[in-house]
């Protein structure tokens, strides 16, 4: 998901009193509560017994042992949350990260929203910026508390006492009580309106290195993922869907898929087909038995070309507004010269390493599903509405995810999963193989990008001209955020662009492809798609005035000093400037979305043949202040290597209404041998958290193309470059 989405709002209207109101209560057994949310839940308090648990939108629980709890309002997918997160209640809590042990939230999108989307969502690298300040005043709310249970206690003077490691320390008589010996006094105490933060320069815990909490789990395979959730009397099926996009089942051979061993059942939908069986090898043996047959639908003869056609005629129509300043037309009319460019972008699958899978029980009763999604809420909702269940009645076991990227914010899977468990007794996983799960993804959208500048005498650019056309997700998933006909998303990169140009037009053509075929975010799809564009035109500008790419940018870049210094780090890191052998290459490019300023320097090799080896990537970050920079770091790689991936081969066509691509033999992720090397540098800030998990992607994609044009003169503006150029 993209910055845009994040300022929409999504219509919640909530004061920041609201959204930093702290509460307390009685934990479970015992003990403090300390909640936050929009909005905070009315709490009943009966004994300090009390066994009835509060689930605000996200909380410390903290026992009479001690223990303390954190009910995570976001799911983790790699990006490192379950340590990033903890680490802001540790600090001001004043608790070693080890004693803060993390509980799934359940579905809720009113107590367990996202503040800065409107959702129940993880998405939009937004986790640690939407709770960075909330999570630090629920932790310092629960310390100031502590620390006045414990000074009334020694009838001593509160200033005189301080948090440590988990305990309340009296500073003259060296007295300490552990926090679980307080719990019960602390939740009689009224809350505190205001509590004082830490200063930066106090932090102990954020912005130094911390290992991953979720690490050991995953390495010795302890950790549960939605694929390797076991019932008993589990059966396992395995879907196949029309090949063709708005295809339909005609027929199955029931009596063959029947005969394999382990078969059970032939569950048939309109578009699609289940075997059920006691394994997945069964089930897959029975499909290939049951050789289902499809009626090809209305997009039998579609291909590629088809969309590209379809695009291209829509990209003559005018658009809706989204930027206007000046009048660009007349400065490019006046201009000494005019440079146009036409960009495009392909469909692109996620292929994340946990295939889609999802397991159902349905019952009289209600509906359990254990799946890993980054939208529980939303999927409770689609779930309640399939099966016509209340809220009480839908369960949803949120698990680790293998792999998100956009993907698993999406609960078609699980609807089709449901759909299959209504037909079958007991309960039943549901999973895609990797074929099922490229050829039927809801994919990147194929985007068309015609542009054009005017430019002085010089070779300075005076004017910008730009019309995006392409698929609306937003349209698809929030209406609401739609105004005056603009996709927020899809012009990000540019109508928000930090250079500066007086006179400057974006405009927004809605073109969707054919039935069926439906589009999704990609680890953040307006950013990931717009800023190759404006990074490769502004390439394109600069060599047109015959100036070195770096200067070009800084000159339009006089009043935005975090994106000018990201971009001269990154040039010395990488010694630009300095003399290349023979065939190879550098290239630059500046990525500001999310809160967040990186710059990256790609240098590639290229061949007499035109192979393209990615030799060496520097990457600067300006994050803000750096929570866990390690984790940073670890995104900021992950980020180009998912860009390299896509830029190198990524792409998803169509061939007689069918993906051709089936798995990664075709569909190319990067392979250990070709991965360059990384370098990653954090620029130390205390501005407010920007976010992380989709940046680095976005930057990678131009620096590689402007890197081979560099080496080899050609521009790329079409997508993928292919394994040679």
């Amino acid at each position: 998901m993209d910055a845009a989405l994040i300022t929409a709002n999504a219509g919640v209207s909530v004061s920041r009193r609201d959204f930093l109101k702290i509460t307390a209560s009685l934990a479970v057994g015992g003990g403090l509560v300390i909640g936050f949310g929009l909005p905070v839940r009315a709490l009943v308090r009966d004994t300090l017994t009390t066994d009835a648990p509060f689930a605000p939108n996200a909380f410390i629980r903290i026992d009479r042992a001690g223990k303390v709890t954190f009910v995570m309002p976001v799911i983790e997918m790699g990006q490192g949350t379950y340590t990033s997160l903890p680490m802001l209640i540790a600090e001001e809590l004043e608790v070693d990260l080890d004693q803060v042990a993390i509980e799934h939230s359940p579905p809720d999108d009113k107590i367990y929203v996202n503040p800065l989307i409107g959702y129940q969502l993880t998405g939009g690298s937004t986790a640690v910026r939407g709770t960075y300040e909330p999570l630090r005043r629920a932790g310092a709310t629960a310390r100031v508390m502590l620390v006045t249970a414990a000074a009334r206690r020694w009838n001593v003077d509160g200033a005189s006492c301080y948090a440590e490691r988990g305990s309340i320390v009296h500073k003259s008589s060296g007295r300490r009580l552990g926090y679980g010996s307080l719990v019960d006094d602390a939740a009689k105490l009224p809350v505190p309106e205001k509590v004082t933060l830490k200063a930066p320069a106090d932090f102990k815990l954020i912005g130094t290195p911390h290992k991953r909490l979720d690490s050991a789990a995953k390495i010795d395979g302890s950790a549960k993922y939605g694929i390797d959730s076991r019932l008993p009397g589990m059966k396992f099926a395995v879907v196949a869907i029309s090949p063709t996009f708005g295809g339909k089942l005609i027929s199955v051979d029931e009596a063959k898929a029947k005969a394999v061993p382990g078969v059970s059942q032939v569950v048939r939908l309109d578009d699609a087909v289940a075997i059920v069986a006691v394994h997945t090898w069964a089930a897959k043996q029975g499909l290939e038995a049951a050789a289902p047959q499809w009626d090809a639908g209305p997009n039998a003869k579609l291909s590629t070309a088809d969309i590209a056609a379809q695009l291209a005629a829509a990209s003559l129509r005018s658009g809706a507004v989204a930027r206007h300043d000046g009048d660009a037309a007349a400065a490019i009319a006046k201009a000494a010269r005019k440079v146009d460019a036409v960009y495009e972008q392909p469909f692109l699958a996620h292929a994340a390493m946990e295939p889609m899978n999802c397991t159902v029980h349905v019952t009289k009763e209600g509906c359990d599903i254990w799946v890993g999604t980054q939208i529980p809420g939303i999927t409770q909702a689609a779930v309640m509405k399939v099966t016509g269940l209340k809220r009480e009645q839908v369960r949803i076991h949120n698990h680790l995810l293998g792999g998100g990227f956009g993907r698993r914010l999406e609960y078609d899977g699980t609807v089709r999963a449901v759909r299959i468990a209504q037909q079958v007794p007991g309960p039943v996983q549901v999973i895609w193989t990797r074929e099922e799960d490229i050829q039927h993804d809801m994919y990147r959208p194929y985007y068309y990008d015609r542009i054009s500048a005017g430019v002085d005498a010089q070779g300075k650019a005076v004017a910008w001209s730009h019309r995006i056309t392409g698929s609306s997700i937003i349209a698809r998933y929030s209406p609401a955020w739609i105004k005056n006909g603009i996709d927020p998303d899809a012009v990000e990169s540019s109508a928000n662009q930090p250079y500066g140009f007086k006179d400057i037009h974006v405009d927004w053509v809605a073109q969707e492809p054919p039935a069926g075929i439906q589009t999704s975010w990609w680890r953040g799809v307006g950013i990931t798609r717009g800023t190759f564009v404006v990074e490769s035109f502004i390439d394109e500008l600069a060599a047109a005035a015959k100036s070195d790419p770096l200067a070009y940018r800084l000159a339009l870049l006089d009043k935005n000093p975090r994106a000018a210094a990201v971009l001269q780090m990154a040039a010395k890191m990488s010694r630009w400037g300095g003399k290349l052998p023979q065939g190879q290459g550098r290239g630059i490019a500046l990525c500001t979305g999310f809160g967040s300023f990186i710059a990256q320097v790609v240098q590639v090799t290229v061949d007499k043949d035109g192979a393209v080896k990615p030799m060496h990537v520097w990457c600067v970050v300006d994050c803000g202040v750096a929570v866990n920079p390690d984790t940073i770091s670890a995104q900021m790689e992950s980020g180009i290597v998912f860009g390299l991936s896509a830029a190198l081969y990524g792409e998803i066509t169509l061939k007689g209404g069918r993906v051709e691509q089936t798995n990664f033999g075709d569909y190319r992720v990067l392979r250990i041998n070709e991965v360059p090397r990384i370098e990653v540098r954090l620029v130390k800030s205390t501005q407010a958290p920007g976010g992380i998990g989709e940046p680095g992607t976005s930057c990678l994609m131009p620096a590689l193309t402007n890197a081979i044009c560099a080496a080899t003169g050609k521009r790329i503006r079409k997508l993928p470059v292919g394994a040679s150029v």
